[in-house]
C-alpha cells in the first residue's frame, strides 16, 4: 500500500521547493509528473525554473489530464513520485463537469494508494484569498478546496507551506 504525502500552501509559498527536498530524502527513484502546459509566456518561464531546479537523474512525465494513467504505466520503479499540482490539474479539467474533476481525483487517490511508492502531491490553498469575481474562477476555487480535502482526508502525512515553512498539520 502506497503512503501519500499532500502539500499544500498559498502560490509561490515554497511547497514544490519543500516537495523535491521530501522527495529526494525519501528515495533515489524519483518520478515527477507536471501537469503544467506552457500556454504563455510566463508559464514557459515557470516550467523552465522548476525544470532547472529539480535533479536531471529524476524521470520526469509531462501529463495535463491522466494522471490515474500515468500512475498505472510509470509508478512501477519508482520509490517515490511527486505530482505537480494538483491544482494545474483541475485547471486542465475545469471544463468538465465538477462531478467528472471530483471523481478523477477520488481515483488519482484511490490509485496511489494501491501502489508502492510514497506520493507527494503538491496543490495551492485558494480559499483563503478574496472571493473571485467571476463565476469560472469561483468555480475552480470550490473544485479545487474540494479535490484538496480528498486527499487531505486519506493523506498520511499533510504539510500546511507558509512563506517557505512547512507546517505539519498532520
Amino acid at each position: 500500500m502506497g503512503k501519500l504525502i499532500f502539500i499544500t500552501g498559498g502560490a509561490r509559498s515554497g511547497k514544490s521547493a519543500f516537495a523535491q527536498k521530501l522527495a529526494a530524502r525519501l528515495g533515489k527513484k524519483v518520478t515527477y509528473i507536471a501537469t503544467a502546459q506552457a500556454k504563455d509566456k510566463e508559464m514557459e518561464l515557470k516550467i523552465k525554473f522548476h525544470r532547472k531546479n529539480r535533479p536531471s537523474h529524476w524521470k520526469t512525465i509531462e501529463e495535463e489530464k491522466d494522471i490515474t494513467e500515468v500512475l498505472s504505466r510509470g509508478a512501477k520503479k519508482s520509490e517515490v513520485i511527486l505530482l505537480d499540482c494538483l491544482t494545474l490539474l483541475i485547471s486542465n479539467l475545469l471544463l468538465s463537469s465538477r462531478k467528472d474533476v471530483l471523481k478523477e481525483v477520488r481515483q488519482l487517490v484511490g490509485r496511489i494508494k494501491e501502489i508502492k511508492a510514497t506520493t507527494l502531491i503538491v496543490s495551492n490553498e485558494v480559499g483563503m484569498g478574496i472571493v473571485p469575481d467571476n463565476r469560472l474562477a469561483r468555480r475552480f476555487r470550490d473544485i479545487a478546496g474540494e479535490a484538496n480535502q480528498i486527499v487531505a482526508q486519506v493523506a498520511d502525512e499533510v504539510y500546511l507551506v507558509v512563506s517557505g515553512i512547512p507546517i505539519k498539520v498532520r
